[in-house]
């Protein structure tokens, strides 16, 4: 990946994150039914979205990047087939944490909120999996999972402390909107001996 490709992803991905909070919050505003004091702060409003939405997005792509050194390291130290069983084995212990860790650490509260938050971020991973396999190669399904649930639930432990789910709506849906995105364009963006130096597929982007 050259610079001008770096840049070309960094912008769109700002762009992806910064509509994502646009539109969450304003959904948001309408369910609440809450308004604005006059225009000037409905605008206000939406600059204050635009900007966490941007803010969403590099703090995605941070955790793409962080993701891709992981990746390479954990294809130097274990084999192909076992980096795989490792990864499958820390997807499903994430999804089982953000679903149920509160649940049992809340003292038997309900915590419906956990169990859809999961089901979302599964649901999101499957579809971007699916998207990804039939642009790329099989082998890219188990990274994606990966990437979607395990890397998504680290980057949403900041927001889940706060236990709001107001605020949790509005930091997951531009950060799967991100995610989903950085995945599914990598292979756009690098040559095939770099694909297959990040990711392990053996397939030509």
């Amino acid at each position: 990946m050259n610079l001008r490709k770096w840049f070309f992803l960094f912008w769109t991905a700002l762009l992806i994150g910064a509509a994502g909070s646009l539109v969450t919050g304003l959904i948001m505003m309408l369910v609440n039914g809450e308004r604005t004091n006059g225009i000037i702060d409905f605008l206000l409003y939406l600059l204050i979205l635009f900007g966490s939405g941007v803010m969403i997005s590099v703090y995605s792509q941070m955790g793409f990047f962080a993701y891709l050194i992981l990746n390479y390291m954990g294809k130097g130290v274990f084999p192909k087939r076992g980096w795989q069983i490792v990864q499958l084995v820390l997807t499903v212990l994430a999804l089982l944490d953000v679903m149920f860790l509160r649940l049992f650490v809340g003292g038997g509260r309900e915590r419906l909120s956990d169990i859809v938050l999961g089901i979302i971020i599964l649901a999101a991973a499957i579809v971007t999996a699916y998207v990804k396999v039939k642009k790329t190669h099989i082998s890219a399904m188990v990274p994606t999972l990966f990437f979607m649930i395990a890397v998504t639930v680290v980057e949403t432990i900041g927001v889940l402390r706060i236990d709001v789910n107001a605020a949790t709506t509005f930091i997951v849906v531009p950060l799967l909107a991100c995610n989903a995105y950085q995945m599914l364009i990598l292979h756009k963006l690098v040559d095939g001996s770099a694909e297959q130096a990040v990711s392990g597929r053996t397939e030509q982007a």
